[in-house]
């Protein structure tokens, strides 16, 4: 919601130019563009080449891996930390978070989203630079532990189209709000908290009602009420639905159907069994119990298959969590294709977005996803 406007003119020129963007905070966006108009106005004037606009693109994944981690300033106390999420990069610095991308002409490491563009991100030895100044990189340590009376406060409030989130990272709990804003709090008291001394809600407080499990209901944040959002199941439940049909009839229906036709050239089945190529992966395989979303039971065995290939990646990257103390625990691996017709036959129609369309299958009853 909200818009974002920008107006610039020369005046000696007789040129002027205006962009609006329907979404609040995106100046980054129409300042470039505005920019962007007026060289071509005055370079058309002057009887110039036109200049162009620069492009980027996704940051390729190898150089991606090299960028993530958190990054500590060399000459100062402020911190960067570089993720990666859904094949896009992003830099969070003080309150705010950049889509790091690579320029199309030379492959530079630049922001570009809706706050600006341009800034330069350089992998050195051990850190980055951005813009002018150095970070160092940190080692990596696994997080500790949340405190338990923030616990109830953790979630989301408020609307579709306002959306305050509150969530934990290194040791402090944190406001993610208006979409674009990321503050620390202070804690005054277990229910009431600061806002920091700098950006939009300077002054202001948070201050959250819980109900007789600790849990908050709401949150009042700068004297706006946002009411609790309902995400996910409580505590890690499993979530469940209610079947249109009952599972066994839905099964037989399903063993006598067929599988669409896929014309092609396709690797042999070679399924193996993931713990046979490594003992230490875990296995809770749901669809052989009733902890799943139906509430059936769909495998005769606990097993996890796939296609060799993906089998072996499996166990590469099982490999590569043991330095950390880490492994896999594997929930669903190959499943059969009249498994995957009977859970779209047993969804309603709109939760349909969450289960595998029989008519095309899956990857999973390729045997290549995990």
């Amino acid at each position: 919601y909200g818009f974002s406007t920008q107006l610039e003119a020369l005046p000696e020129r007789k040129l002027g130019v205006v962009a609006a963007s329907a979404l609040d905070g995106t100046n980054g966006v129409v300042q470039r563009l505005t920019d962007y108009a007026l060289r071509l106005m005055i370079a058309t004037q002057d009887g110039e080449s036109l200049p162009t606009y620069r492009q980027t693109g996704p940051i390729p994944p190898e150089r991606a891996q090299d960028l993530i981690g958190k990054y500590r300033e060399v000459d100062g106390n402020r911190f960067t930390k570089i993720t990666e999420l859904n094949g896009k990069v992003f830099m969070q610095r003080g309150a705010s978070r950049y889509e790091l991308r690579a320029a199309a002409d030379d492959g530079t490491i630049t922001v570009d989203d809706e706050f600006g563009f341009g800034t330069k991100v350089t992998l050195k030895d051990n850190g980055i630079t951005v813009g002018d100044t150095a970070f160092e990189r940190l080692p990596y340590q696994p997080p500790a532990d949340i405190p338990g009376h923030w616990r109830g406060l953790i979630g989301e409030y408020g609307w579709d189209h306002n959306t305050l989130y509150i969530l934990e990272e290194d040791g402090k709990l944190y406001a993610l709000i208006e979409w674009f804003y990321y503050y620390p709090l202070k804690e005054v008291n277990e229910n009431v908290f600061d806002f920091p001394d700098y950006g939009l809600y300077h002054g202001e407080q948070l201050k959250f009602t819980r109900n007789a499990e600790g849990v908050a209901t709401h949150v009042i944040a700068a004297e706006v009420q946002f009411e609790r959002r309902e995400v996910g199941t409580k505590d890690g439940e499993t979530f469940k639905i209610t079947p249109v049909k009952p599972i066994d009839q839905l099964r037989a229906a399903a063993l006598a159907a067929t599988p669409p036709p896929e014309p092609g050239q396709y690797r042999e089945p070679e399924l193996v069994e993931l713990t046979t190529l490594d003992s230490t992966i875990k296995r809770d395989i749901r669809y052989a119990s009733t902890n799943n979303f139906t509430g059936a039971v769909f495998y005769k065995q606990p097993k996890a298959f796939m296609q060799k290939p993906a089998a072996e990646a499996v166990v590469r990257a099982n490999q590569s969590l043991k330095p950390r103390g880490l492994g896999l625990l594997i929930h669903d691996a190959y499943r059969p294709w009249h498994v995957t017709k009977m859970f779209w036959d047993a969804t309603p129609d709109n939760l349909k977005d969450f289960v595998a369309n029989p008519a095309n299958g899956s990857r999973h009853n390729r045997g290549c996803a995990v």
